[in-house]
């Protein structure tokens, strides 16, 4: 029995030794013998990965029905890179890549030729199909990295909204630097090498040794209230403005008046952020509706006629005598068409647009009192919206309630004071939100990596006027739209809708106003008496119209009038 298990184990030993001498012969041949074949075949198999590919959270837009439509992806594909010395013919290459894919010449050429470098990134973004056909053509010292881009599926819509990532001076990472992709920089940013190299080739090559994983855990997906299909009505309705009067801005906002998640926010002239760099003025990067500052002109009536009949200073059977101009500190403040009205009541300051009226109201209220409300309404503090750059409403001409009367009676029809659209829509929201202030956001929520979505709620605003004092003058802005504005010819009988428009005179530094530049503004809520929808629109320097009746009343009844067929809103009157 003994001699027995001798015997079998003699016999596994030669077994074994056998295979271990066939492994060494084996391997002997891979690494000496086929060495530098396997090595190339190494690097061009194996290394597919980034050193560090970008890994970013995405930006979703929803769809009315609660769908999630992408605004901002990572998009993966392929790099080239090469290795200069197994380069022989450069020009041979580089044809045979072009035929492929983008590849930049000169980058190539000055890659090609650094023949002690070991790796050179010469071309980015190349599509699976592209890698596959480079793949192919098994051209030695060309290798195929991991790729990953910031892609926006949307190209214009929201653009600036959305924003971009890019280079920062001498930084090696892509970081938000406008819009979503730069205020949610924390929540979005990723980083991941997604690195994986096969033991089996580390054999052959040192490949492993020069890149790195640095992973890091991911933060999340921020889901926005843009909605697509109303975003893309508001940028062509825009688009309208632009083709029929060419201002040098415009730009408008939706918004729930209530929750103040905002539907849609855009401006022309815009840019696609998938070329970006293309761009020959930076500025348009910007969000003007949360980074400008306007002297917004006659929809601040609106706002001067809730703060009269709130504190009790008139109602709307006040009546006024109106004489066309008056000298308030020296300085004559006019109507628009310096018409005398005589004595009138206080429907028609907002029918006919009076400056006298307002500045009437400004006067009756006290100009304290009246300073009191405007930074009420928020005019001069930021929103908090969560977007980038948000600048502070200038209200300084008003000081504490005690300066010289025509900066309150100018600021009373929306000159001398400069404000932000956000902050005006938001100021005005008070009108259709029974006197309170709603909180203007675009986030509505975090998707994890869990696959939960983390909602954001938004801070409940202030009171800052009396449900008796809305419905007032909810009511008076309805009459505005179905009997002043353009005469009553774009009234819809089955729905109410409050409105004023604005016109201004632009501001010229140290100069005074311009006599011939305007901007006009104009807002107006839906249904008036349980609004779902507050929108504003500007355009600044619009050519060939002088007023905001004629330039922006008919935009405005573009978009209403979708809104209603879209969201298939009852009928209210």
């Amino acid at each position: 029995m003994r001699e027995t298990l001798v015997i079998r184990a003699r016999v596994l030993g030669v077994v074994f030794i056998a295979i271990a001498l066939l492994l060494s012969v084996r391997l002997y041949f891979l690494q000496v013998v086929k060495g530098a074949d396997y090595a190339q075949n190494a690097k061009g198999q194996y290394q597919e990965a980034a050193p560090e590919t970008e890994a970013r959270g995405a930006i979703y837009f929803t769809t009315k029905d609660g769908g999630l439509v992408s605004a901002a992806v990572m998009q993966a594909g392929w790099r080239i890179a090469i290795t200069p010395k197994d380069i022989v013919d450069p020009d041979k290459v580089y044809e045979a890549l072009s035929a492929l894919t983008l590849v930049d010449r000169d980058r190539f050429t000055t890659s090609a030729a650094k023949s002690a470098d070991p790796y050179e990134e010469v071309a980015f973004r190349v599509s699976d199909e592209a890698a596959t056909n480079i793949r192919a053509l098994k051209m030695p010292g060309v290798l195929l990295a991991r790729d990953t881009w910031r892609r926006y599926p949307a190209g214009e819509l929201a653009a600036q909204t959305v924003g971009f990532v890019a280079f920062q001076g001498s930084g090696t990472t892509k970081t938000g630097v406008y819009g979503l992709e730069r205020s949610w920089q924390n929540t979005l940013n990723e980083k991941t090498s997604g690195l994986y190299v096969n033991p089996f080739a580390e054999i052959f090559t040192n490949v492993s040794s020069a890149l790195s994983s640095d992973p890091a855990s991911q933060q999340g997906d921020i889901v926005t209230s843009i909605e697509p299909t109303v975003q893309t009505q508001l940028e062509n309705t825009l688009d309208g403005v632009v083709k029929t009067y060419s201002p040098r801005l415009t730009g408008g906002i939706i918004m729930d008046p209530h929750t103040g998640e905002i539907f849609a926010i855009g401006s022309r002239p815009a840019f696609n952020p998938n070329t970006y760099n293309t761009v020959s003025n930076p500025s348009v990067y910007s969000n003007q509706l949360v980074e400008g500052r306007y002297e917004l002109g006659s929809i601040m009536k609106a706002l001067t006629m809730a703060a009269g009949v709130d504190s009790g200073a008139v109602t709307p059977a006040t009546t006024y005598n109106d004489v066309g101009c008056i000298r308030p500190s020296g300085k004559t403040v006019c109507n628009y068409d310096l018409k005398a009205r005589g004595v009138i009541p206080m429907q028609e300051v907002l029918n006919h647009s009076l400056n006298l009226g307002a500045s009437f109201i400004a006067d009756k209220t006290g100009y304290a009192v009246f300073t009191r409300y405007m930074r009420a309404f928020g005019l001069g503090e930021k929103t908090g919206i969560d977007l980038p750059n948000e600048v502070t409403g200038d209200l300084s001409t008003l000081g504490g309630g005690t300066g010289p009367a025509v900066n309150y009676d100018t600021a009373s029809f929306g000159q001398g004071v400069s404000v932000s659209p956000v902050a005006m829509i938001r100021a005005l929201s008070a009108l259709a939100n029974g006197g309170v202030l709603p909180s203007p956001h675009v986030v509505t929520g975090v998707r994890l990596p869990s696959g939960i979505t983390r909602s954001i709620t938004a801070t409940s605003g202030v009171q800052v006027l009396s449900t008796s004092t809305v419905q007032t003058v909810t009511n008076m802005l309805v009459t505005v739209y179905d009997k002043a504005l353009l005469d009553g010819t774009i009234k819809q009988e089955h729905y109410s809708i409050a409105a004023k428009t604005g016109t201004a005179q632009i501001a010229i530094p140290g100069a005074g106003y311009s006599q011939d530049k305007y901007l006009h503004s104009f807002f107006g809520y839906l249904p008036a008496h349980d609004p779902k929808f507050i929108v504003f629109l500007f355009a600044i320097e619009p050519h060939g119209v002088e007023y905001a009746s004629a330039s922006l009343a008919h935009p405005f009844d573009d978009i209403a009038k979708f809104l209603i067929n879209y969201y298939n809103i009852p009928p209210d009157r």
